[in-house]
């Protein structure tokens, strides 16, 4: 007798194999940190069967809907943030906990920060589930990041930038790094960008482009509308 329930560690395995390494993703704890967090248990029960393909998937809804990252996008830049075991991380717009509980593996503590109320309860529920004790979810406006926490090592943000994160830049430690999604200049589709490090020294910021990728813009990280004559 065979069961139809999906495999989900081989589902996680063949993620690892044919979406990450394929994606110049080489860092061991990074694909150690996907092969071994639950994506399924992270999204809805009728998307579990496709927690692990390449596509991004969409939870909650209206100010709460989130559409995740991909997993070789989420993957790609967590290895660009040089994450080490010791970090303070503040996880921006991470939806209902699933980057938060890989950056969990990966660093010393996670902050994860949501706009939505239902969200951040069904994050914190979904941590505790998946015995993830080093992470918390806390509700607030995005780009204000959570100023009771930091300084933070990292801040990752799961989602695109139309202007610079001003808040979250001030809640970086000396030489921290942010970690994003920046819109491309010029694009008029509201998909293209390039993942993008930036790194704090002193009083002064550096930042580095790694990949193309594409993503929402996360809410309050929008550019206002230009006025047209």
């Amino acid at each position: 007798m065979t069961s139809d329930a999906p495999d989900f560690a081989q589902l996680r395995r063949n993620m690892v194999d044919n979406q990450l390494r394929t994606f110049s993703i080489t860092d061991r704890t990074v694909l150690d940190a996907m092969q071994n967090v639950p994506r399924e248990k992270f999204v809805p029960a009728d998307k579990a069967s496709i927690a692990y393909s390449d596509q991004a998937l969409m939870i909650g809804s209206g100010q709460g809907g989130r559409r995740l990252l991909t997993p070789m996008v989420l993957a790609r830049m967590a290895q660009a943030a040089e994450i080490s075991r010791s970090d303070r991380i503040l996880d921006v717009g991470g939806g209902a906990g699933y980057s938060a509980a890989v950056l969990a593996r990966l660093g010393g503590e996670v902050v994860a920060l949501e706009v939505d109320e239902a969200l951040v309860r069904e994050a914190g529920a979904n941590l505790t589930r998946a015995g993830v004790t080093n992470a918390k979810a806390v509700c607030g406006p995005l780009e204000a990041g959570f100023a009771a926490g930091a300084p933070y090592d990292v801040i990752f943000v799961n989602g695109m930038i139309e202007v610079q994160p001003e808040a979250l830049l001030a809640q970086l430690k000396a030489n921290g790094r942010l970690v994003a999604i920046r819109k491309s200049p010029g694009d008029t589709t509201g998909r293209a960008g390039r993942a993008v490090v930036i790194e704090k020294s002193g009083a002064s910021l550096g930042e580095r482009e790694v990949f193309d990728a594409s993503a929402p813009v996360l809410p309050g990280l929008r550019a206002a509308p230009a006025f047209a004559f």
